[in-house]
């Protein structure tokens, strides 16, 4: 598999206060396959849902390598 070659002037990202960036494992037709035998097997992310109040616990759970899953944010407790 080759990649070609493209060039990007530095100066446009860094003062555009944008990234490039890329990824090794997959496009989106190997997602989709991934994903379709997790549905196809019923697996899944284990996920805890937290409100928008939990945030700093669940952030601080994760800093002291107490957690084993997923923390999901519910955006319906965000302060209108």
């Amino acid at each position: 598999m080759t990649c070609p070659s493209t060039k990007v002037n530095a100066f446009s990202l860094i003062f555009g206060r944008k990234s490039y960036a890329g990824s090794a494992i997959g496009g989106i037709r190997e997602t989709q396959e991934m994903l379709n035998f997790c549905a196809q097997h019923g697996l899944g992310a284990e996920i805890e849902v937290i409100g928008t109040d939990k945030v700093n616990n669940a952030y601080e759970r994760v800093l002291a390598s107490d957690v084993r899953h997923r923390f999901v944010i519910d955006v319906s407790t965000l302060a209108a």
